[in-house]
């Protein structure tokens, strides 16, 4: 297995203070910053912070904050999770990311998606009966836009481009992933592309995507593109014990989880589920040396070549997310790196 690449994620989730005040959002959106100087300087691979447009979420323009970040940091890169391109125009998301990928002298990269969330399609315009289409020629259009030569295209969702060149040019590519949370559809798309294709895991066992990875390479070789190493984000949270990472995550989880629910027609989570979830699942929640065993276990089951943990999930309290990050980056992801070493020395023994 090459080197793995680690990183954390947030949809800029407003907190609340230590005494238990929700803080404005744009308080919301400085923590972000304290919170990636921090990773940055324990020697987190990679920040992303991802594209809402609701109350309980700071960040509706990722690229916005990844360059007041890339003006504080100096080695960690800094992307979206996701950025949603069926809302928004192709061209527009190239040269932000692009100034962004200046800002920051190469350090920037973008996830596309469609969105799970709705909220930014009736605001900027768009149809949702469109979905489907404006994913499709939006991805194809970025596609060309990342050749960073003059494009001519044509679609039906946005004006036609002849001869066009768009500014400005980067200094040595844009890294784009594509987001995909279980659609196999999306999941061969991404290969046609070539881009490297980001996993949603954040409920049920792990291992059930390994067919969506297998899928992934078999289209890339169909296709005849690259299948690079494939990444996942999950949700996670650590404390220095299991019960205290539980408590403190816990009641907030269960607040955003239960409006979101309400919206889709889910039952309220009950508390069992959670902890079925962190035992068996895709939560990585509770002490430094059980979070990184299991996120060493699922990086292993399917062989994946980054991890980014979601360390937001509702108003947890801003220095108990400050320790958590202070955590994944001092003691877990080193203990991830040992984890995955041992294993791989065990496994070359055996053969």
């Amino acid at each position: 297995m090459s080197e793995v690449i680690f990183g954390l994620d947030t949809f800029g989730d407003v907190p609340m203070d230590d005494n238990g005040v929700p803080v404005s959002q744009a308080r919301a959106i400085r923590q972000l910053i304290d919170e990636v100087v921090i990773a940055d300087h324990l020697g987190v691979d990679v920040f992303t912070v991802g594209e809402h447009h609701r109350p309980e979420f700071s960040v509706s323009s990722p690229e916005t904050v990844l360059a007041g970040m890339a003006t504080r940091t100096e080695r960690i890169r800094l992307g979206s999770g996701v950025t949603v391109l069926s809302s928004d125009d192709p061209v527009r998301v190239f040269q932000r990311f692009a100034t962004v990928d200046a800002l920051s002298n190469g350090r920037a990269e973008v996830i596309l998606g469609r969105g799970s969330f709705t909220e930014s399609f009736p605001l900027f315009g768009y149809d949702l009966s469109d979905y489907d289409v404006l994913f499709e020629e939006k991805i194809e259009l970025f596609a060309r836009l990342l050749e960073e030569k003059p494009v001519t295209w044509r679609g039906t969702v946005r004006a036609p481009l002849v001869d066009a060149d768009v500014y400005p040019k980067t200094e040595g590519g844009l890294r784009t992933w594509v987001g995909v949370g279980g659609s196999p559809q999306s999941v061969v798309r991404t290969a046609k592309y070539g881009f490297p294709l980001m996993l949603a895991i954040i409920g049920g066992q792990p291992e059930r995507f390994a067919p969506y990875i297998d899928l992934y390479k078999r289209a890339a070789a169909q296709f005849g593109t690259t299948a690079w190493p494939v990444g996942m984000h999950s949700p996670g949270f650590i404390a220095d014990t299991d019960d205290e990472a539980k408590e403190i995550y816990w009641p907030h989880y269960k607040v955003v989880r239960d409006r979101i629910g309400a919206l889709r027609g889910w039952p309220p989570v009950r508390r069992e589920e959670f902890e079925a979830e962190i035992q068996h699942g895709s939560m990585y929640i509770g002490s430094p040396d059980s979070v990184a065993r299991r996120i060493a276990g699922a990086v292993s089951s399917l062989n994946v070549g980054r991890f980014d943990l979601i360390f937001t999930a509702g108003a947890q309290p801003i220095s108990a997310r400050l320790k958590a990050v202070e955590l994944y980056g001092s003691t877990v992801v080193p203990l991830v790196r040992e984890m995955l070493a041992e294993r791989q020395l065990t496994e070359s023994a055996a053969v």
